[in-house]
């Protein structure tokens, strides 16, 4: 049998808030695409749903940084 905690968890698994960072590329991409689908605003000459998709493309590598010095930090100790 397993050495359990009182939670039911294992010793080893813990929380990580900081992986929720991950979920921001696919609300970008996924969730919130078919509210922007349309081309009349432009911004910086780019159909709307063009700037988002450039928008979100950006926000990817900065929301995966994000998760993993969290996840640094609190396996240091810092959080």
């Amino acid at each position: 049998m397993r050495n359990q905690t009182s939670g039911g968890r294992s010793p080893g698994s813990r929380r990580r808030p900081a992986l929720l960072w991950l979920l921001l590329p696919y609300a970008l991409f996924l969730v919130v695409l078919p509210l922007v689908n349309r081309v009349t605003p432009t911004v910086l000459g780019l159909p709307f749903l063009f700037f988002w998709m450039l928008l979100a493309t950006l926000a990817t590598p900065l929301a995966v940084w994000l998760a993993r010095r969290g996840d640094r930090a609190r396996g240091r100790g810092q959080i």
